[in-house]
C-alpha cells in the first residue's frame, strides 16, 4: 500500500467515524432499575437516585448491551472484549446475563488478566512510571501484585502487607529474603521516611499530609505537628542498597532496626523538627485519630527477667490503620472513580474535612459494608458495576446536561462519563482487537515490552508532573505515536494468516467483513452511512479487499471512539 493511499483511505474513514460515533446499532438492555437480588447494588441505586430527585435531574437511558459489555471488559479485565466474547454476551437473553458475565469476569476463568489488569492499576498508584527509578524494582513489585490479586487478598491485608515489608525489593539470583511488597517504600526512605509517611497517609487513610511537613495546611485542620507524629512510625526503618561487582544496584533491603531517637534515648525515642519561626519541637508516634503508641524507639523483645519491651512502630501503625474509618472509604472512593471516571472527592485521595463528599451517606454506607465483607474487593467491584450509574449511556439527555464534572460540576452520575483508556488498557486493547494476543510473549517478557510501549505512550501522553494523564489533545506527538507506533504497524498488518488476512479471505460479503471490524474494535455495528462510504473505498481499491480493510481498520483504531471508554 502506498502512504498517499492508506493516509487518504484512513481520513476519510477517520471522519465517517467521527461523524457517527457512538451511534450504536445494538438494542439497548435496560435492567428496569434491577438490583440482581444483592442488597449493596439496591442501597448504591436508591442513593443515587436520591441524588438525581434532589438535582432534579433525569438519568440517560441504559446503555446498549455491547457498551455495558465493552466497559466493563475494560473496567475490570484492561481489555476489551474479543469478539466471540461480546458475540456470547449479546446472544444470551437471560436476564441475569450481566451478572453472570461480571462472575466470569471476577472468577476463574479470567483470574490471570484480572491479576494483570490490577497489577498495572497499583503498580502505578504505589510507585508510578517512573522506569529509571533504581530505588524500586517494578518486577519485584508487580510479581508480589500479581500473587496477591490471584489469591484475592482481602484490602485490609493488602494494606497491611505494603506498609509493613521487610526484606529484599529485587528477585536475583542469591537473594533469599525477596519480598516485592517492600517495593512500595524502597524508594519513599530519603529523609527518614517522610515521603514513606505522605504516601502511606494519601493511598490508604486519603489525606494530604505532605503540605504540613513545614507548616500548617492555611486551608483545612491539617496540623505540622500530625505529619512529623506520623512520619516517627517509620523511624525504626532503614532501606539498605546492596550493589553489584558493576556497581549497580543489585536490591534495597527494608529492614527494621531500633531507633535511638533524634536524642540519643531509646527509651523515648523523639524525633525533632522546626517550625516557622525556628523553634524546635519534639514529636512521638501519633496516629491521625490522637491514638499514641509507646514512645520506646526499641524493636519488641524480652528482658532477662521475662519482662516484654519495644513496639514495631509500622506493625502498629498497620493495626490503626485497619481500625480506622477512613481506610475503606478511600479505597471505596478509589474503586468508585475507576469504575465511574470520577469519586465522590476531588482528589479520590483527599478525605480531609475541608474537602466534603459529593455523596455523604453513599461513601460511607459503602466503606461500612465492604469492612463488613472482610475487605474483599471483588464484591465492592460486583456491586458498582451491576448498579444503575454504570449502565447508563454515556449520552447526555435534556434532563441531564448540567451532569458535567468537566465544567467543575459535583458529579451526579446520570450519565456514563467519557474517559480515555489507560495506557495499559490501550495496549492490551490494540492485542486483542487486532488477535494479536494469541501469539504474544507472556510474563515478564511480555510486561517488558508493554514498559517499551507505555514508556513512549507517556511521552507523548503525559504530563510536565509526570502524572497519569492519558488526555488525547490531537499533538503532533501524540497523532504520529497512534499512526505509526510499532503495536500499531502489527495490529494493521496484513501478513498472511493475521488478523485482516483471516477477515479479507473469508467467505462472507463486504458488507459482514465491515461488520467484523467494527464489532471487533468498537463493540457496534457501523451505520448505514459507514457501511456506505466503506463500500465505495473498498470499490476505489477496484478489487483489492485486504488493502481497504487496512485502510478502514487503520481508522477504526485511530478513531477517538477506539480509545474511549463509553
Amino acid at each position: 500500500m502506498q502512504t498517499q493511499q492508506r493516509l487518504f483511505g484512513g481520513a476519510l474513514a477517520v471522519m465517517l467515524l467521527a461523524a457517527a460515533c457512538f451511534a450504536g446499532g445494538i438494542a439497548a438492555a435496560a435492567d428496569g432499575g434491577d438490583h440482581f437480588g444483592i442488597p449493596q447494588v439496591k442501597f448504591i441505586n436508591e442513593q443515587i437516585a436520591a441524588g438525581w430527585a434532589d438535582a432534579g435531574m433525569q438519568p440517560s437511558a441504559a446503555a446498549t448491551d455491547g457498551e455495558w459489555c465493552r466497559r466493563v471488559f475494560l473496567d475490570c479485565i484492561g481489555r476489551i472484549p474479543t469478539s466471540e466474547e461480546l458475540g456470547r454476551f449479546l446472544a444470551d437473553s437471560s436476564p441475569a446475563k450481566k451478572a453472570d458475565l461480571v462472575t466470569r469476569l471476577l472468577g476463574e476463568d479470567y483470574v490471570d488478566e484480572y491479576a494483570r489488569n490490577w497489577t498495572d492499576v497499583w503498580t502505578t498508584v504505589l510507585i508510578g512510571r517512573d522506569v529509571e527509578n533504581d530505588n524500586v524494582n517494578r518486577s519485584g513489585m508487580r510479581q508480589w501484585l500479581r500473587r496477591a490479586f490471584s489469591k484475592n487478598m482481602p484490602y485490609d491485608q493488602f494494606m497491611e502487607a505494603l506498609v509493613t515489608a521487610s526484606g529484599a525489593n529485587a528477585n536475583k539470583d542469591g537473594i533469599e529474603n525477596f519480598n516485592g511488597a517492600t517495593n512500595f517504600l524502597s524508594g519513599k526512605m530519603e529523609e527518614g521516611g517522610v515521603q514513606a509517611a505522605a504516601k502511606t497517609a494519601q493511598i490508604f487513610l486519603g489525606l494530604q499530609v505532605q503540605c504540613t511537613q513545614c507548616h500548617n495546611h492555611p486551608f483545612n485542620k491539617g496540623k505540622q505537628n500530625q505529619f512529623w507524629e506520623f512520619s516517627a512510625f517509620f523511624r525504626q526503618t532503614r532501606a539498605l542498597r546492596k550493589y553489584e561487582q558493576t556497581m549497580d544496584i543489585q536490591s534495597i533491603e527494608m529492614v527494621d532496626e531500633d531507633f535511638a531517637g533524634e536524642g540519643g534515648n531509646p527509651e523515648e525515642a523523639e524525633l525533632y523538627y522546626e517550625l516557622r519561626n525556628g523553634l524546635k519541637k519534639v514529636a512521638y508516634p501519633v496516629f491521625v485519630d490522637g491514638t499514641e503508641i509507646s514512645k520506646s524507639g526499641y524493636l519488641p523483645g524480652k528482658m532477662d527477667d521475662g519482662k516484654e519491651y519495644g513496639v514495631h512502630r509500622r506493625k502498629e501503625l498497620a493495626q490503626l490503620m485497619k481500625g480506622s474509618p477512613l481506610m475503606p472509604k478511600v479505597i471505596v472512593n478509589r474503586m468508585w472513580a475507576h469504575f465511574l471516571g470520577y469519586g465522590f472527592t476531588k482528589p479520590i485521595d483527599d478525605l480531609g474535612e475541608h474537602n466534603a463528599p459529593s455523596n455523604p451517606e453513599l461513601l460511607d454506607g459503602l466503606g461500612a459494608q465492604f469492612r463488613e465483607q472482610s475487605f474483599d474487593l471483588k464484591e465492592l467491584i460486583k456491586w458498582i458495576t451491576l448498579s444503575k450509574p454504570y449502565s447508563l449511556s454515556s449520552k447526555v439527555s435534556k434532563g441531564n446536561t448540567r451532569d458535567d464534572p468537566a465544567l467543575g460540576e459535583t458529579p451526579k452520575f446520570s450519565h456514563f462519563y467519557l474517559r480515555q483508556m489507560r495506557a495499559e488498557e490501550l495496549y492490551e486493547s490494540l492485542l486483542t482487537a487486532t488477535q494479536a494476543d494469541e501469539s504474544r510473549a507472556t510474563g515478564e517478557k511480555a510486561a517488558k515490552k508493554k514498559d517499551e510501549w507505555l514508556g513512549q505512550f507517556v511521552i507523548a501522553f503525559g504530563t510536565d508532573e509526570g502524572d497519569d494523564s492519558t488526555t488525547f489533545n490531537g499533538s503532533i506527538t501524540q497523532v504520529l505515536m497512534m499512526f505509526n507506533s510499532e503495536l500499531m504497524k502489527v495490529a494493521t498488518g496484513t501478513g498472511k494468516g493475521g488478523f485482516l488476512d483471516r477477515i479479507a479471505s473469508g467467505n462472507t460479503k463486504n458488507a459482514a467483513k465491515i461488520d467484523a471490524l467494527y464489532m471487533a474494535a468498537l463493540a457496534r455495528k457501523p451505520s448505514a452511512k459507514e457501511v456506505s462510504k466503506a463500500n465505495d473505498l473498498m470499490i476505489a481499491r477496484k478489487g483489492d479487499a485486504i488493502g481497504a480493510l487496512q485502510d478502514i481498520w487503520w481508522a477504526v483504531l485511530n478513531s477517538n471512539e477506539f480509545i474511549m471508554n463509553h
